[in-house]
């Protein structure tokens, strides 16, 4: 476990267990989202963003958190884990909502600087939808990925515990469903 990716919907706690792994692992922790978005969430050229993930991807050991589906298939790849948060709609509609009051005033610390906190509309139905737009495409990769990377399934609280217990010895589920 020297390469791993942290996926999965808004509000499932991407940023969190990647925080936690990495203090478990000893591992460099890059967040995708204090890359991304400029000041006021502008949203860099593609060639501005590719550039900087291929060189995180190449290092010799890291955790990304993050989705941006332009660079998912490339980092995929790269890893040798793939961690997928596949936790409750209304559970991470809860946590964004809770995530925009406890940093109504200033910055996430895993958040471009210059990109405040949002809950808006379009944030809401892209989690609110996201079991029958994204996740589909992301299970789809996942699939293609089972044979060559450990898969971490992880559909409740209790089992993100239990995973941050002994990460390295976790019991993987390849499970679809």
């Amino acid at each position: 476990m020297k390469k791993v990716l942290v996926i999965g919907s808004g509000g499932s706690g991407k940023s969190t267990l990647a925080r936690q792994l990495g203090t478990v692992l000893g591992l460099e922790v890059l967040h995708l989202d204090s890359f991304y978005g400029y000041a006021g969430w502008v949203e860099p050229a593609k060639d501005q963003w590719r550039d900087p993930v291929e060189e995180w991807i190449d290092r010799e050991a890291w955790i990304v958190d993050g989705n941006y589906s332009g660079t998912l298939a490339q980092r995929i790849e790269a890893c040798d884990t793939i961690v997928f948060l596949d936790l409750s709609r209304i559970l991470c509609l809860w946590r964004i909502v809770k995530r925009r009051l406890t940093y109504r005033k200033g910055n996430r610390p895993d958040i471009a600087e210059g990109c405040n906190e949002q809950l808006n509309l379009e944030f809401v139905a892209w989690v609110f939808n996201y079991s029958h737009r994204s996740k589909p495409k992301v299970v789809k990769l996942i699939q293609e990925n089972s044979s060559r990377k450990k898969i971490v399934w992880l559909r409740s609280r209790r089992e993100v515990d239990s995973f941050l217990k002994n990460p390295r010895d976790y019991k993987c589920l390849t499970q679809t469903s």
